[in-house]
């Protein structure tokens, strides 16, 4: 789900968590990185032309209600 996601787990994710730890396994590194994409999709904010600073996961679910609504009234 994540916007322009290769860029941002490189600048966001990698080149920060690569500056502040040594991973010691592979386990470990994805362990952090799953817990940071949960993160920058359901917690963090976001400003982008999609978003308008609601989080990634609230602006799907958002979506999601405003195609259901539309379908709903094209097929009445």
């Amino acid at each position: 789900m994540m916007s322009s996601s290769s860029g941002a787990i490189l600048q966001e994710f990698y080149q920060v968590a690569f500056r502040r730890k040594i991973y010691r396994s592979i386990e470990e590194l994805q362990s952090d990185l799953d817990d940071w994409i949960a993160y920058y999709n359901n917690e963090r904010t976001h400003q982008g032309k999609m978003c308008c600073g609601r989080t990634p996961m609230q602006t799907l679910v958002d979506g999601k209600e405003a195609w259901r609504d539309k379908i709903t009234t094209l097929n009445s």
